[in-house]
């Protein structure tokens, strides 16, 4: 899932490469995309890139017509460029002759599901690889329009970010820290991966309550947020967006190196199950020796 530091690269270079071209085509091969019937996305045919900013998980692209374009990535979402006159299917690998389909072959990039054209230059695509279709695009007059967007609580990469805003979206809750980091009206832009860098910088518990922590465990919980999201933002920052992922997970401490040694303490890192996902931490590090439970274990 794409997070704040993904998400802002992706910002920056729409705007670096779109601000001034005028939308020539919009083809929308899956109609679930859109969630503003009245308003659809080839309503945007003509219009010219006037800004690009970000929200949280989102990216709001404004138009000289006052119009903005939002696009929520969701679990599975990106995007890519399409050279003028490249067809889709050239952009899917083709296997080497007389190799079978598990000697190490690449996947198949995800399907577009919309296409955008401009006046000049590369036409820009956003895709989806899930099973469900997570990508969501709106016309709005506003950003705010967007419930995802209204809702959005503050965002730790913002330099207005204190401690009163962090404070608020933990003191006294029963819930877990994890759920809370992630939770978009509490914090915006902190999803599963970025939440367990977080957790194991803290040295906390994924599944410890707020409520149970004490006055240190909330001080380091507060400096990780800030350090994990800012730090990621200025390292994804230039970074091609077909290159994101990749350098993502290169970027992972504990995120997704379950069975690999803990560089703190040299324990292994553990899965365990979290909501509908799988996420992980260090036992040493953050529950005392505790192993949490994975299910189906």
């Amino acid at each position: 899932m794409p997070e704040s530091p993904e998400v802002q690269a992706l910002a920056d270079e729409l705007a670096a490469r779109l601000v001034g071209r005028a939308i020539a085509a919009v083809d929308v091969l899956e109609f679930r995309v859109t969630k503003t019937r009245a308003r659809p996305l080839t309503s945007l045919v003509g219009e010219r890139v006037t800004g690009v900013a970000r929200h949280g998980k989102l990216v709001a692209v404004a138009f000289d017509g006052s119009e903005h374009l939002v696009v929520s990535l969701g679990r599975h979402g990106w995007a890519r460029w399409r050279a003028q006159g490249e067809a889709e299917a050239a952009q899917s690998p083709q296997p080497e002759p007389g190799a079978s389909p598990d000697q190490g072959q690449p996947e198949p990039p995800p399907p577009a599901l919309v296409v955008i054209e401009f006046d000049e230059g590369p036409a820009f695509e956003l895709t989806d690889a899930g099973g469900w279709v997570s990508l969501g695009g709106w016309v709005v007059d506003e950003p705010v329009e967007v419930p995802a967007i209204a809702g959005l609580g503050p965002d730790p990469a913002d330099p207005g970010f204190t401690r009163a805003d962090f404070d608020r979206a933990f003191a006294g809750r029963r819930k877990q820290v994890k759920a809370i980091l992630q939770e978009q009206e509490s914090l915006a832009g902190i999803g599963n991966a970025y939440s367990d860098e977080i957790l194991h910088a803290a040295r906390v518990s994924p599944v410890a309550h707020a409520a149970t922590l004490g006055a240190e465990d909330h001080d380091r919980l507060f400096a990780a947020t800030v350090d994990v999201v800012r730090s990621a933002i200025a390292e994804r920052r230039g970074i091609p967006i077909d290159r994101q992922k990749q350098v993502k997970v290169a970027s992972m401490r504990a995120h997704g190196r379950a069975g690999e040694a803990c560089p703190r303490c040299g324990d292994a890192i553990r899965d365990f199950t979290f909501a509908s996902t799988t996420a992980q931490y260090c036992p040493t590090c953050q529950t005392g020796g505790e192993v949490l439970p994975l299910k189906g274990a």
